[in-house]
């Protein structure tokens, strides 16, 4: 079964995300009132957005990384951003011992590049 992760344009042009698994049935109660508390006073204007995730978990870390961000990127998200959205989704399904397990092995690797004196930034090469 399909999991949804969706952003609602709201009224005053704040936005709105949520989880479901059926968003236009989602959507119908944040717009009569029975959806949140954040859609009751603030009414939702229409869909910018939806993430289709096969996995319930990988679509609630995915809603808390979007609610993260800060008004720019979402506002670059729902417009389609694909290289902020392929960052979001990367590591999804990663528990949490292995994403820090990951990102420490990159630090250290990084270190190491930088200890030998690898540059990662071509133009640092041309100063």
């Amino acid at each position: 079964m399909p999991h949804f992760v969706y952003m609602l344009r709201c009224k005053g042009d704040r936005i709105y995300t949520g989880y479901a698994v059926d968003v236009q049935a989602r959507y119908e109660e944040h717009c009569s009132g029975r959806g949140a508390k954040f859609t009751k006073a603030f009414p939702p204007e229409c869909v910018l957005r939806t993430f289709e995730l096969s996995d319930y978990r990988q679509a609630l870390r995915l809603e808390a990384r979007i609610k993260k961000l800060k008004r720019p990127q979402k506002e670059l998200l729902a417009a389609g951003d694909e290289t902020l959205e392929s960052e979001l989704l990367a590591g999804l399904g990663e528990t949490l011992k292995e994403r820090t397990s990951r990102i420490r092995k990159e630090n250290a690797k990084s270190r190491k590049r930088k200890e030998s004196g690898i540059c990662d930034d071509v133009d640092s090469l041309s100063s």
